[in-house]
C-alpha cells in the first residue's frame, strides 16, 4: 500500500499563532513524502528512510522516536495489536528536513494513511490531523498544529490554535519562489525562546502578535478576493516582525533582500526561522530570474509552486 503528502509553507503567522492569532499556510505539492507498506517474508517490521539515515526494526527504536510513535500511536488507536513481523516500510521524501517545509508531519501524515490502507482501515482527514498532532508535539514540544493541518487536509488553511482549520479557497493564483538556507531550523529551540522573551516582555511581544494577526486577516481577504498581488507589501511587513521577535537570521534577511532585488513583489522567512526557508511572492515570469539569484546568494535548493 502506497501514500503520499505534500509539504506546506507558512505564508503569514508563524510564531504568532502559538499565542492563539490566526495563521496561513498553503500545501506545496512540489515536494512530497511517498511511503510504501508491503509485507515481506523476514521477521521484524523493517523501517528503511534514507532521508533521514534510517534502516531498523521496530523493535530497536525508542517509543518516541517520531517515526515508531506514528505507527505505536496508530495501533493503539486502532485498538489492535501491532503486527509482530512480516512488514517493510520505505519512506521517500524530497521534502529538505529541519526546514520549516513540514516534512515530519508529512512523514506522519503519509505513514498513517499507508499503514492504515494496509490493515484495511480508513482514516478522516480529521482523525489523521489528530494523530499527527500528537506526534509534531515530539518534534516541537508546543506546535501550534498548523504543520499537521494544512498538510492532512492538503488544501490552503486559515489556522487559530485550538479552533479546527478553515480551508479556503484562491481567487486568483499566485507564485511562490521558495529558498532553503541550507541552516537547519531548530523550531523546538526558537518556539522556547519565543516563549522565554514574551514572558519577560509580554506586552510588546502581545503587541508584535497582534500587528501579525491583522497582516494574516488581510492576507486572507486579498486571497480570497483575487488580489494576491497585495501579499508581497503584507510579507515584508510581517518579516519585520519577525525580525523584531530573534527569529530570523543573517542567511534569511539576505535571501529576502536579495528577492526583492530581483523583482520579489514581497519575501519573508516561512516557519520557525533561524535556518529553513525564506518565501517570495512573484510574478510568474519573474520566478527562474528570482530562484536563480537566490542560488547565486547561497540559498542551497529553490523550489517554485503555484498556490491555486
Amino acid at each position: 500500500m502506497k501514500s503520499s503528502a505534500p509539504g506546506k509553507i507558512i505564508l503569514f503567522g508563524e510564531h504568532a499563532v502559538v499565542y492563539g492569532r490566526p495563521a496561513l499556510a498553503v500545501p506545496v505539492a512540489q515536494v512530497q513524502v511517498e511511503v510504501e507498506v508491503v509485507d515481506s517474508p523476514r521477521a521484524g517490521i523493517l523501517i528503511n528512510a534514507p532521508k533521514i539515515n534510517l534502516h531498523a526494526e521496530l523493535d530497536a527504536l525508542p517509543p518516541d522516536h517520531p517515526v515508531a510513535a506514528v505507527i505505536l500511536n496508530l495501533f493503539a488507536t486502532l485498538g489492535i495489536p501491532v503486527p509482530a513481523s512480516g512488514l517493510e516500510i520505505n519512506i521517500a521524501s524530497t521534502i529538505p528536513v529541519a526546514a520549516g517545509l513540514g516534512s515530519g508531519a508529512a512523514v506522519s501524515v503519509a505513514l498513517i494513511r499507508a499503514l492504515a490502507l494496509h490493515v484495511e482501515r480508513s482514516f478522516s482527514n480529521e482523525q489523521v490531523n489528530e494523530l499527527v498532532y500528537e506526534i509534531e508535539k515530539l518534534h516541537h514540544g508546543t506546535p501550534s498544529g498548523i504543520d499537521n493541518t494544512v498538510i492532512a487536509y492538503a488544501k490552503p488553511v486559515y489556522f487559530i490554535k485550538g479552533k479546527p482549520g478553515e480551508t479556503f479557497k484562491v481567487g486568483k493564483p499566485f507564485t511562490i519562489v521558495i529558498g532553503d538556507t541550507g541552516v537547519p531550523a531548530p523550531t523546538k529551540e526558537t518556539v522556547g525562546d519565543v516563549r522565554r522573551l514574551w514572558l519577560k516582555n509580554s506586552s510588546d511581544f502581545e503587541s508584535i502578535f497582534n500587528e501579525i494577526a491583522q497582516l494574516s486577516l488581510i492576507a486572507r481577504r486579498s486571497i480570497e478576493s483575487g488580489r494576491p498581488e497585495v501579499l508581497g507589501e503584507l510579507m515584508n511587513q510581517n518579516h519585520a516582525l519577525l525580525q523584531q521577535m530573534t527569529v530570523s537570521s543573517i542567511e534569511l534577511d539576505r535571501l529576502t533582500e536579495v528577492a526583492r532585488n530581483a523583482g520579489a513583489l514581497g519575501a519573508k522567512l516561512s516557519g520557525g526561522g533561524r535556518g529553513g526557508n525564506m518565501i517570495a511572492l512573484v510574478n510568474s515570469s519573474d520566478a527562474e530570474t528570482v530562484a536563480q539569484a537566490l542560488i547565486s546568494a547561497g540559498a542551497k535548493q529553490t523550489v517554485v509552486t503555484e498556490v491555486s
